[in-house]
């Protein structure tokens, strides 16, 4: 069993922040800033390719609601929502979890940074497009 279905089952104590039938959401032990949350359902789902669409929709409104209530409880005026799906993208727990970082300045600890392109974006687009 994963960590996080060990928290989920309650083998495992975290510091819970929201919980229903489906989804659990807890601060994150590394806090990147101060109220870093995950945000996961309790069914396990390795990554996003294996959650369904719907269940995807409802997971991503209780992502919605925590994000605004943390926000009302904390004061930040920003966040990063984030997924890693993959060890190579930064996913060290592997069970769907979705982050929340607060953000409450742009010298916060997390950095995203986006350089500049170096694709041709017109070969690039015959390539990936459905």
């Amino acid at each position: 069993m994963c960590v996080f279905c060990k928290i989920i089952e309650g083998e495992i104590p975290s510091n819970k922040v929201y919980e229903d039938e489906k989804v659990l959401a807890i601060l994150d032990l590394a806090q990147t800033t101060m109220g870093h949350t995950l945000v996961m359902p309790k069914k396990h789902y390795q990554d996003l390719d294996e959650i369904t669409s719907d269940e995807l929709k409802e997971l991503m409104a209780k992502v919605q609601m925590i994000a605004k209530h943390l926000e009302e409880k904390l004061g930040f005026s920003a966040y990063n929502i984030l997924i890693n799906k993959g060890e190579i993208a930064g996913q060290t727990m592997m069970h769907l979890h979705i982050h929340i970082i607060p953000r409450y300045t742009i010298n916060d600890t997390i950095k995203i940074e986006f350089s500049e392109n170096q694709y041709d974006l017109q070969e690039l687009s015959k390539k990936v497009k459905f």
